[in-house]
């Protein structure tokens, strides 16, 4: 899973730097990435967090009691899926510009970017129903302990997507205002997204059916279970609502900066680039353990084992801690090395990339508290209390929200975004204090009995200390051979190499045992 996981963010990242050097990091770009939101956000907010959060739990205990093995069950709930996102997609590209609105402000100086942001829409919303089948598909496989699929699929995108900006950079004058795209242009971008999420959905059908599922329509949902998968949904869904409110709240305001200054790169594009970066960690290690454990969790909490669930969330934390905490430290010590090196080409610069590199010095040290709230409101899934994470979600967009809006008004556009990524950090500090109290109280008393306390400090301590050491080796590179992307490269990788050796030995010094975990150090 990790592997797989690993392929597709590396493919992902190549993506991401082709698109960065076809539309640049300004206004033109976030007219796309804007766009390119819009679906993301309405699959979530209409039933992709209920896929993800409550339906695993429901398909493995339908599986163990239903008589059939769940397959009416996982065939209803497939059907209803599908026709709650057909329409919701068709709904969407009729409503396109009302909810493009309110994601970017439609003024007069800036309503060109708008109608472009329109247009990209309607060729973008259909993803919503390819985005809701890659995830149906993936959960009943995951529902079946076949996990490796789903973390593969997304590197076909990823391949489409990758030909699609190679054949925008090499066939076409690329813009770099909006004023200049060209219809052609606008249809290759449109077209070819929205095809790459269609190939990833489709391509799961067939380990589907090597899994055992087949497919049948059913629509006698009516006394079948059904309605407490919904009910169990609800607060997932208000989860979702208030982070999706949140991110709006961002996206609009982060636009704004992009229209007060088009080509300083210092708004929604590269606010969205550093935290793509940002979060590879998280998707590699946390998100592909969590994979794995949400079903024997579910099982634990059903049985009335605590004990194992606290054991597992431990173990989790304490495994994932281990490459998130570095990780975290690597971001805040060379996070513009890493910008430039990624994003200063074609239709970007080194200056233009330089915001985006602050912006990932700003989410840095979020990483850590950012994936142990993923997994600890897991803990609350187990136990399929949805209620609970909702509120914490309720918690944490209120923080952002506030400090985003704090930066919006008080710092200068040149510098809100960069506040805006910091107040993530901090809204996600927030959340994790919060989310550790209660669930100490659901699980009768502590994770466990200080190891994971212990683990931690040490962590915090090697990063620390291996980060300074990684950022004076880059300064020092950087001061002896100047700027330019070999330069940029090579100290990058020294800040970088020293890092990470510092980091590995230090932590073998203080003896963190969960090091062993990591491929190659057993």
């Amino acid at each position: 899973m990790a592997l797989g996981t690993v392929v597709s963010r590396a493919t992902g990242l190549i993506r991401q730097v082709l698109q960065a050097a076809a539309l640049g990091t300004g206004l033109l770009a976030s007219t796309y990435n804007t766009a390119n939101t819009v679906p993301t956000s309405l699959y979530t907010l209409v039933i992709g967090g209920a896929l993800n959060a409550v339906l695993v739990p429901q398909l493995v205990r339908a599986r163990a009691t239903e008589p059939d093995g769940g397959r009416a069950y996982e065939q209803r709930l497939v059907t209803l899926v599908l026709c709650v996102l057909a329409a919701g997609t068709a709904l969407a590209v009729w409503a396109a510009p009302q909810i493009v609105g309110l994601y970017m402000r439609d003024t007069p100086d800036s309503h060109e970017a708008f109608e472009l942001t329109v247009v990209f829409a309607r060729f973008l919303l259909p993803q919503i129903f390819f985005y809701g089948l890659f995830s149906i598909l993936g959960q009943v496989l995951n529902a079946r302990e076949k996990f490796g699929a789903m973390m593969w699929t997304p590197v076909l995108n990823n391949a489409v997507l990758i030909g699609m900006f190679g054949a925008y950079l090499g066939l076409m004058t690329v813009p770099d205002r909006v004023e200049d795209i060209t219809t052609t242009q606008v249809q290759l971008l449109g077209l070819g997204t929205t095809a790459g999420i269609a190939v990833q959905a489709l391509a799961l059908i067939p380990f589907v059916r090597a899994a055992g599922s087949r497919f049948r329509p059913r629509f006698d949902w009516r006394g079948t279970g059904l309605g407490k998968s919904v009910h169990a949904a609800k607060w997932t869904l208000l989860f979702v609502l208030v982070n999706q409110v949140a991110l709006t709240v961002v996206t609009n305001y982060a636009n704004a900066a992009d229209q007060a200054l088009p080509d300083a790169g210092a708004g929604y594009s590269a606010y969205m680039y550093a935290q793509t970066i940002w979060m590879l960690p998280q998707s590699i290690v946390t998100v592909s353990l969590v994979t794995a454990l949400l079903p024997r969790m579910s099982k634990a909490a059903a049985e009335g084992r605590i004990p194992d669930l606290r054991a597992d969330l431990s173990r989790a934390l304490r495994t994932t801690g281990v490459v998130i905490v570095p990780a975290g430290f690597l971001f805040l010590a060379l996070g513009p090395q890493i910008s430039t090196l990624l994003f200063a080409h074609g239709a970007s610069d080194a200056a233009s990339a330089q915001p985006l590199g602050q912006m990932l010095q700003a989410f840095g040290l979020g990483l850590i508290p950012f994936s142990a709230q993923y997994l600890l409101l897991r803990g609350f899934y187990a136990f399929e209390d949805t209620r609970t994470p909702f509120f914490m979600a309720a918690w944490i967009a209120a923080v952002n929200i506030a400090l985003v809006t704090v930066c919006h008004l008080l710092l200068p556009a040149r510098w809100a975004v960069t506040g805006m990524a910091g107040a993530y950090t901090l809204s996600y500090l927030a959340g994790l204090a919060l989310t550790t109290q209660r669930l100490r109280r659901r699980l009768g008393g502590r994770i466990d009995d200080g190891e994971l306390r212990r683990t931690y400090a040490k962590l915090l301590c090697a990063a620390s200390l291996a980060a300074g050491l990684g950022w004076a080796a880059a300064r020092a590179c950087a001061a002896a051979l100047g700027t330019g992307t070999m330069p940029t490269a090579v100290t990058l990788a020294a800040g970088t190499v020293g890092m990470a050796v510092g980091y590995l030995v230090l932590a073998r010094l203080m003896k963190v045992s969960e090091l062993r975990s990591l491929p190659g150090l057993r």
